[in-house]
């Protein structure tokens, strides 16, 4: 089966440091194949490559041998799959898009129910759809199972602090957000409240119209810990208008009170891990040379 992968995931790969870099190289050169055996394994029927498809992934649309739509989703380790199948198969569609082949054994491939790929929550308006999220949010926050293999967000951010403060030390003009952020994650952590198991990158684009359900989440980088760090991401939703908006500093503080309160949340932890979140995606948005993200999250971060 010949087929090139979007190019969307080709420049995130491209962003790998550089000691991943050959790894995702030859996750890329091996793709064809890879996509071959799991069809051929599983019986399916292709009818295309969904682009864009994931940022980190490849989302092909398929049919089961019986008839049925599904999607299978290759991604290299870099994506820790083997975690999101985990957190899928834990889940059981409680939430999230449901995984086919829960007891299936094969690394980097996840066989998934098809959802509506090209109508997400951010097609609503903004209101309703900040509602929406936040109410499929609220059904993933659940006890982790025992003995599970998720990273911690004590674990995922001390990785992410380390990277921020070397560039910090080679950029002193993020120096002060930085240090702002850093402190702030140190402050959070000396204390937190109940561990959950959390979707790790939900926004507004990662929620699918479905068919059992109006909305359900896809593309998890699950994680263990409180359910303000999950949270803090959809803040920063629809940046570029807040930025654009004359008034967007007011809109975003009315929002970490909006939705701390809707989801039961204590907000100054909420505006806590959405200072460190917006402030590591800026940093780490300028080290590859997304200069123009790097702005919009960066003066965002600013405002908390």
């Amino acid at each position: 089966m010949a087929f090139e992968p979007p190019r969307r995931v080709v420049r995130a790969l491209a962003e790998t440091p550089h000691h991943g870099a050959d790894e995702a190289g030859d996750w890329l050169e091996e793709l064809p194949e890879l996509a071959q055996q799991a069809v051929a394994l599983r019986e399916l029927t292709v009818e295309r490559v969904q682009a864009p498809g994931g940022r980190s992934s490849v989302v092909l649309l398929v049919r089961l041998p019986g008839g049925t739509p599904a999607v299978l989703k290759l991604a290299p380790p870099r994506a820790r799959p083997e975690s999101e199948r985990a957190a899928l198969a834990h889940w059981d569609g409680r939430g999230a898009v449901r995984l086919l082949d829960p007891g299936h054994d094969s690394q980097g491939v996840l066989l998934l129910e098809r959802l509506r790929p090209d109508l997400s929550v951010r097609s609503l308006p903004e209101a309703r759809a900040l509602l929406e999220a936040a109410g499929t949010l609220r059904r993933l926050w659940v006890e982790p199972p025992a003995g599970h293999i998720f990273e911690t967000v004590a674990e995922r951010t001390g990785r992410q602090a380390e990277a921020m403060r070397a560039d910090a030390d080679a950029d002193e003009d993020v120096a002060p957000l930085v240090d702002a952020a850093l402190a702030a994650r140190e402050e959070l952590l000396a204390a937190p409240p109940e561990e959950l198991l959390l979707h790790g990158t939900f926004r507004q684009s990662k929620i699918l119209a479905g068919e059992r359900m109006p909305w359900l989440a896809v593309g998890p980088d699950p994680v263990v810990g409180e359910s303000a760090f999950d949270l803090a991401r959809l803040v920063r939703d629809r940046v570029e208008d807040l930025i654009a908006s004359p008034s967007g500093a007011s809109i975003t503080r009315r929002r970490v009170k909006r939705l701390a309160e809707s989801l039961e949340v204590d907000q100054e932890r909420l505006r806590g891990w959405t200072l460190f979140r917006a402030v590591e995606s800026g940093v780490r948005a300028r080290r590859v040379g997304r200069a123009q993200d790097a702005e919009l999250l960066l003066e965002f971060a600013g405002w908390l």
